[in-house]
């Protein structure tokens, strides 16, 4: 058996490398891992916020077939996940962090129970080592130890550079996975979920100098034109970005200064697994639930339709791949996480996956078949007002969006049945748009076809004849 790491950066965009070409960042120890192993150039999360993100990337589903549309949210039990699936395989999935999935109520029985206020929740299947949801009691117990006696964990974020970058919550979990990872004497699976380069924008300790704000490359700008939905986004004082191009620069500093942090906590981890000698025996999956605005198009954190909330870290170490050192420019999707995972330790796929194994990229080769678009949807009945993209006289749950980007377009369609489709031909930037019928309805159809190809499929591959012993196909 393999050890597996399965590491979770949170907000985490996928440009934000030094091996990807980054004007500014450095991150050379997630660098070094994707030169031994495969970097996901191309991979996207599904959904956002958190729990919708995780939700797609834990049980291997899009949001139309996990219907987690918000945090807060229950992930319905009758999901598979990564967690129960290794549970089977033998191991003890342990968790340092968080999985912010919530209970679902139907396996409630106590009126009473607390989690039934707390979408914060862990994911079934689990050990819990070390949970860090917002309060971060763990994390505030032991700052109060070291001297800093804070009101709440908000306000230990938002004051991580004023105390040493040892002191950070990121620290504090590297700590308590390192110290669990050197007393393993038989195969693992461990879950890091870092909160950080999540907002608050601040950096801890000397990180939050590392980056000049002068030195900054600017966000794209927004559109003369936007959408409804973009409109609104833009008057949210959450997603609005800061209209001062200085505060929008500080404010880059500070998530590239947490990036190059998680990086630090990172080559902590692989200096453990070299350390212990179980660097050879140690897959390690490195993604994000999903990306960060960063000032583009006028909005920060995560939201909309835009490819910034959405295009985020992939990186996979599989020890003795022939793959290695390797760049894939194909899409790839955090669905495809679940699926990889089984495939490379030997696990039986679950049947409700979306996703593909990517282990023939792994091994240096391209699949016959493969996708040739990446998708995500957003559902905002949680967040802005139900008429942010047009009328308000239709049911709340139209309030959503999902997006099929190839590599020249980009189409969007919203639950009100209207649509927008970009050019990225021609502009990359999302400002451009595409009015041909002769364009954009082939792109409506692929996405009508990605719907169609991926319903929900638990039972259907199974035939109730001769026992009822598996799976079957459907002929005569």
């Amino acid at each position: 058996m393999t050890n597996l790491l399965l590491v979770t950066l949170d907000q985490y965009r996928g440009d934000a490398l030094g091996c990807a070409g980054h004007p500014v960042v450095r991150t050379p120890n997630l660098d070094a891992l994707a030169a031994e192993g495969v970097r996901l150039a191309r991979h996207h999360a599904q959904a956002a916020p958190c729990s919708p993100g995780r939700a797609a990337l834990y049980t291997g589903t899009y949001q139309m077939t996990n219907r987690v549309v918000a945090n807060g949210t229950p992930l319905e039990d009758r999901f598979d996940n990564v967690a129960r699936v290794a549970r089977r395989a033998g191991y003890v999935p342990t968790l340092f962090g968080y999985t912010d999935q919530g209970v679902d109520p139907r396996t409630v029985t106590d009126p009473a129970d607390p989690r039934l206020s707390d979408y914060e929740g862990h994911l079934p299947g689990f050990d819990v080592a070390l949970h860090l949801p917002t309060a971060a009691e763990p994390w505030m117990a032991w700052l109060a130890a070291h001297g800093h006696d804070l009101d709440d964990s908000h306000i230990a974020l938002v004051t991580e550079p004023d105390r040493p970058a040892e002191l950070s919550q990121s620290a504090f979990l590297t700590d308590r996975l390192v110290a669990w990872i050197e007393h393993q004497d038989a195969p693992w699976f461990a879950h890091a979920s870092f909160l950080r380069p999540h907002p608050p924008y601040a950096a801890a300790g000397h990180w939050s100098r590392a980056y000049d704000p002068a030195a900054m490359p600017a966000p794209v700008p927004q559109t003369d034109r936007p959408s409804g939905l973009h409109r609104a986004l833009l008057a949210d004082p959450v997603a609005a970005a800061p209209t001062d191009p200085d505060d929008v620069a500080r404010l880059r500093a500070q998530y590239f200064g947490m990036c190059s942090e998680v990086d630090h906590q990172v080559g902590r981890v692989v200096d453990a697994l070299r350390r212990t000698g179980q660097w050879d025996d140690t897959v390690i999956v490195v993604t994000a639930d999903h990306g960060e605005q960063l000032g583009d198009q006028g909005l920060v954190q995560k939201a909309g339709y835009f490819e910034a909330s959405y295009h985020i870290i992939g990186i996979i170490r599989a020890p003795g791949r022939a793959g290695a050192g390797t760049v894939v420019h194909d899409f790839t999707e955090n669905v495809d996480i679940l699926p990889t995972v089984c495939d490379l330790l030997g696990w039986e796929i679950p049947a409700q996956c979306d996703g593909h194994p990517l282990t023939p990229f792994l091994d240096g080769r391209r699949p016959d078949t493969w996708r040739d678009a990446a998708h995500w949807e957003w559902d905002w009945r949680d967040s802005l007002p139900i008429d942010a993209d047009g009328p308000a006289d239709r049911p709340r749950d139209r309030s959503n969006l999902a997006v099929l980007r190839t590599d020249t377009h980009a189409y969007v369609h919203f639950g009100n049945g209207t649509w927008l489709c970009h050019d990225l031909a021609v502009d990359p930037t999302w400002r451009t748009l595409e009015t041909d019928p002769a364009v954009v309805l082939p792109l409506a159809q692929a996405m009508l076809d990605w719907r169609s190809r991926h319903l929900d499929r638990t039972v259907t591959g199974f035939a109730l004849r001769d026992g009822g012993i598996g799976r079957a196909p459907f002929a005569p």
